[in-house]
């Protein structure tokens, strides 16, 4: 049986030019009507945006956003902006990044947000300002090559790796197992429709593609950036999608890309993402786990196997015997390794397997030799010298055990993968190094100041931060008369942040060449919303829902009646709970892994009286405004587990510097992650509810639990559970 492919005769499409994302075939010159009369300001385009919205109010928060970007613009430096729930940051610095020649750069973290401001803020903004300009402003989407369609693969994939398409070895597939000719017939039909969609699409772009396919099928038609022989040496060089999207960012006023190719574009120089004087990274909390992960690498056995006979036409036979003796050390080292960091080094076996993938992958690339002219497959040859490069520089990277890299064992708990993987420390020196050269970078988030400072996540982001200084006496007796931890009856009614004003915000921080900036939210927190404490629960000590933080979650969600996001630290703990209160409620409870996310999301909006419990993705990726969501319940404190491997060693490299590990890796991850958590019930200005955390630390340790809770937006704080609960039960009945 052949090979699945798209047939043959030497694929070719008609070229159209490329459009930007106002329509137009041949993008607008930027700036040209700018230079005719005076240019309108950033707060001027802001205004006429806020108009053009039906209902539209000024808030002053993003008012106030706006004019910090233009005064960095003009002055050179850096902002940190903490933009709460509600500011409306989105077009607080869309409308002043338009007042900038050349284009502007809008990095985002997820989807979600990437798909609000392509979809809808920037269109909207573009009608609002285009009288103010005299023209319509253009913006483009930048993303990795791999998400666009490859006329090279697609022309070449009739005899393109027979192995990796119609027989994927068991364990790189998941749920392992042979395909077989059903599912080879399915993949078939996908390549078809890819080939007719090909014939159709102007972008190429994989999320355009309605329905989609499976990865198998894409990676079939894409082409990662590695493996790539560029457009001057590629037949399809004027043709290629990826090389149009890239045009389009050149030419356009605004380019929206994600955090992850932002992050590849600084490893590799500044070559992928256009020019630009302004770098707005929005969700900017995520970004230094982004560069960290595009400066992971790992080893997998499959990986080595599936190179190898990418490769193999290429090599003399002995050669290719080589990698695949590689291969399987590597897989016996990993099945005698324990899952977790490596402290003393790679084991014995793991360290022969590298040294011989190092020595088999050299000895490779000088057989492939250099990529010419005249070669008949320069699209094979650069893919089989990418891989190898690839293989050669983990090896070599894992064999140096510099100080600088972690380096760990990773295994799932069905055993279908293992890996051997090497991340770097800490990314704050490349992100000093590469990210603010040359451009201003605007950082917002609505998590950014952590304790009620920035200079955490300044320094996360490789920013010189100064170390806090030690509060006046005055201050310091205020602090106390007003803490977070003092007994409600005490203070009844105080924020958390210690400031009983609403709309408190955190004072600013700066350091050399950079500032920082609190517009607040505006939402009254304190009026909308409860946090609420079981200090009275024992401290949390095994895994999974403890009976006694059980029982308080059955009281509370019964007290309200549903609509309670639950936000749990394990999966057992969030089954636990869905099982207590599927037992002793008739409430519907809503898992998640039971079906598809979007799915128990667009439920729990829609039934009234449905709980939804869920993981970590839950804490950042739900957003349920009105009555749906009135009770936010997180199980314990979002730390770091013990055996994450590059938490565990940052923090051991602290504390081997003489400082505490906990303190300065462990809780500023729980803060920001509790914010995000904390985040989810207050979504719109009508908004009510109650977050309780059945976590006693939150209260109880003195050492963390003020600096945790002024990280969260400053709801009125109490530990009586039946504050909570009668609060719940008032709620019920609206």
């Amino acid at each position: 049986m052949g090979a699945v492919g798209v047939g043959g005769g030497g694929y070719r499409r008609t070229v159209t030019p490329p459009r930007t994302a106002t329509g137009s075939a041949t993008p607008s010159v930027r700036g040209g009507s700018r230079r005719r009369g005076a240019r309108p300001s950033g707060t001027e385009l802001l205004a006429a945006a806020v108009g053009a919205v039906p209902g539209g109010t000024a808030r002053p928060g993003q008012q106030q956003m706006t004019t910090a970007i233009e005064e960095c613009v003009t002055s050179g430096e850096h902002l940190l902006v903490q933009a709460g729930t509600g500011t409306g940051k989105s077009l607080a610095y869309l409308a002043p990044a338009l007042t900038v020649d050349g284009p502007v750069v809008v990095s985002t973290a997820t989807l979600a947000l990437q798909s609000q401001l392509v979809d809808h803020d920037l269109p909207r903004l573009a009608d609002a300002v285009e009288p103010l300009l005299g023209r319509r402003p253009t913006f483009a989407v930048l993303k990795g090559r791999h998400h666009y369609l490859c006329l090279a693969r697609l022309d070449n994939s009739t005899e393109d790796e027979p192995e990796d398409t119609l027989f994927d070895a068991p364990a790189a597939r998941p749920g392992g197992g042979t395909k077989w000719l059903g599912e080879a017939g399915r993949l078939g039909k996908q390549i078809e429709r890819l080939r007719d969609w090909a014939e159709k699409t102007g972008t190429g772009d994989r999320d355009e593609l309605d329905p989609g396919v499976d990865d198998q099928a894409w990676r079939l038609v894409s082409m990662p950036s590695r493996e790539c022989v560029g457009a001057s040496r590629c037949p399809f060089g004027a043709e290629c999608f990826a090389e149009a999207s890239r045009a389009r960012a050149r030419e356009a006023d605004i380019v929206v890309t994600n955090h992850s190719l932002l992050a590849v574009d600084m490893l590799a120089d500044r070559h992928i993402v256009p020019p630009h004087k302004l770098l707005i990274v929005d969700e900017a909390h995520e970004l230094a786990d982004r560069v960290s992960s595009a400066a992971q690498a790992e080893l997998v056995p499959e990986l080595i196997d599936r190179t190898t006979r990418r490769a193999r036409t290429l090599l003399r036979p002995e050669t290719a015997d080589a990698l695949t003796a590689a291969g399987d050390a590597l897989a016996v080292g990993l099945a005698e390794a324990p899952a977790g960091r490596l402290t003393a080094g790679l084991p014995t076996p793991l360290l022969q397997a590298c040294t011989l993938l190092d020595a088999a992958t050299r000895t490779a690339l000088d057989a492939i030799g250099d990529i010419k002219s005249d070669d008949p497959d320069p699209v094979r040859k650069q893919q089989a010298k990418a891989a190898l490069d690839d293989l050669s520089t983990t090896a070599q990277r894992l064999l140096e055990e510099a100080d600088h890299d972690v380096a760990w064992v990773e295994k799932n708990d069905s055993g279908s993968r293992r890996a051997l993987v090497v991340a770097p420390l800490s990314v704050a020196g490349t992100l000093g190094t590469h990210l603010y050269d040359e451009r201003t970078v605007v950082a917002t988030s609505a998590t950014l100041a952590l304790g009620g400072r920035f200079d955490t996540v300044a320094r996360a982001l490789g920013l010189d931060a100064p170390p806090p200084a030690p509060p006046s006496p005055a201050a310091a007796a205020q602090a106390v008369r007003t803490a977070p931890g003092r007994p409600v009856a005490e203070a009844p009614g105080r924020r958390l942040a210690g400031d009983t004003n609403p709309g408190s915000v955190v004072p600013a921080t700066e350091g050399p060449g950079w500032r920082s900036l609190d517009v607040g939210s505006p939402f009254d927190y304190a009026r909308q919303g409860i946090l609420y404490v079981a200090a009275h629960l024992p401290r949390p000590s095994v895994s999974g829902l403890p009976d006694a933080a059980g029982e308080e979650l059955l009281g509370l969600v019964e007290a309200l009646g549903g609509r309670t996001l639950g936000l749990f630290s394990s999966r057992r703990a969030a089954q636990q709970a869905a099982e207590l209160l599927r037992a002793r409620t008739d409430l519907p409870v809503l898992l998640q892994g039971e079906e598809a996310l979007p799915l128990l999301v667009r439920r729990f909006r829609e039934e009234r009286s449905s709980c939804l419990f869920g993981v970590m993705s839950l804490w950042q990726g739900v957003d349920v405004p009105g009555d749906a969501c009135q009770l936010v319940v997180i199980d314990r404190l979002p730390f770091p587990r013990p055996d994450e491997p590059l938490a565990a060693a940052r923090a051991a490299a602290v504390d081997a510097g003489g400082g505490s590990g906990f303190a300065a890796v462990s809780v500023p991850i729980a803060a920001v992650r509790l914010a995000q958590g904390v985040g989810r019930l207050i979504r719109a200005t009508g908004d009510k509810g109650v977050v309780a955390v059945l976590d006693s630390r939150l209260e109880t340790a003195r050492g963390y639990g003020p600096f945790l809770r002024r990280s969260l937006p400053p709801f009125w704080y109490t530990t009586r559970p039946e504050v909570a609960r009668g609060a719940l039960k008032r709620l019920a009945t609206t």
